[in-house]
């Protein structure tokens, strides 16, 4: 693990590209060596195109400052300098999904933010301490693919990291039903309030597609491999219904679940502090210690306190109590541009650079 990959960020210039940069800033095992983005942005050093809008709680990092930024479609320049890239364009799905795939093809192994390729059904959408065994499914991408190192894994939608490993750490109680609502920060929709006044003081009751993506994609998670694709689980029933508040990071959700063996509230809370993964486990350098934190406070877990826990890559749940319809309802709380976004994405490619996805 000694010789840093050479990364590079596609979309470095928006708000999840800059997260990618700042948390791969100093990183052990990778190295952003090149940025690209559109074609406004291309022939300017990095600082220059991004200006005055970086949007991120941190300063630039010095040493990207003066890379060049290339247009996103020039693929063989890009895939020239680097060993992989992580991917966080701003294009239409069908435009993004070609991208990917040329990348991909190209042989540069593709990290991807993007919502383009979840559905495809021999691309892993792989939350590190949940389905690690879905990244088995890329030797059969490549053979799709016709390359010998190039493939595309993606994440799953911002706000599923709130909830779904919470209750995937109760598998073993077998969960049938699971009503979902999420409370969702503006920086999921790449802003900063200086950019969306109207946010202010006002909840939006809704998100382009994001209720649609929260009841699917769990299953696709939960699901298996099966020949050269994976197939959905059966269940459990989701439903979900999705705001957008005026919040500048962190998505929490209300839960409430219905098992087919209620398990009592200890043995709940002993799962969740119990829990690890195959990320823990692994020891990989963007992993939580404490993957799961359980509050006893009836006032937590609060956005503004816990969005940071373990460096934003930490989950917060509270509030598990007996629900009158449901089984047990609780809240969870996880940071959405860090686990979330970009740093589920970099701990995804420490996944497969630890099991030898990247040769």
């Amino acid at each position: 693990m000694n010789k840093k990959l050479k990364a590079g960020v596609l979309g470095g210039t928006g708000m999840v590209g800059q997260r990618f940069i700042t948390l791969l800033d100093n990183h052990p095992w990778f190295e952003v060596v090149s940025v690209a983005a559109s074609e406004r942005s291309a022939g300017r050093t990095y600082e220059e195109a991004v200006g005055g809008r970086w949007k991120i709680d941190v300063p630039m990092p010095e040493s990207v400052k003066g890379i060049m930024v290339r247009n996103v479609m020039d693929i063989s320049k890009v895939a020239d300098e680097v060993d992989m890239v992580f991917c966080a364009v701003d294009m239409k799905k069908e435009e993004i999904k070609e991208l990917e795939e040329k990348y991909a093809r190209a042989e540069i192994p593709v990290i991807s933010n993007n919502s383009a390729h979840r559905w495809t059904e021999d691309v892993p959408m792989i939350i590190p301490e949940v389905n690690p065994g879905h990244a088995a499914i890329i030797e059969k991408q490549k053979q799709r693919l016709g390359t010998s190192k190039g493939f595309i894994a993606v994440k799953s939608n911002c706000s599923l990291q709130s909830y779904v490993p919470p209750v995937h750490a109760l598998m073993e109680f077998k969960p049938e039903k699971i009503l979902a609502c999420t409370y969702q920060a503006i920086s999921g929709a790449g802003k900063v309030f200086s950019e969306w006044p109207e946010i202010i003081d006002n909840v939006i009751p809704y998100i382009g597609g994001e209720e649609e993506k929260s009841e699917k994609e769990p299953l696709k998670i939960w699901g298996n491999i099966e020949g050269n694709k994976i197939v959905n689980a059966p269940g459990p029933l989701i439903t979900a219904q999705c705001y957008r508040v005026p919040v500048s990071d962190g998505h929490m959700a209300a839960v409430f679940v219905s098992f087919k063996n209620k398990p009592s509230k200890d043995e709940i809370i002993n799962c969740w502090r119990e829990f690890k993964g195959k990320a823990q486990e692994l020891k990989l350098p963007s992993a939580p210690a404490q993957f799961l934190t359980y509050f006893e406070q009836s006032d937590r877990p609060q956005t503004k306190l816990e969005r940071n826990i373990e460096n934003g890559m930490g989950i917060s749940v509270g509030r598990l109590r007996e629900d009158s319809i449901f089984d047990y309802k609780f809240v969870c709380l996880s940071h959405n541009t860090i686990r979330g976004a970009a740093g589920g994405g970099v701990l995804m490619a420490e996944l497969l650079k630890a099991e030898g996805y990247f040769g």
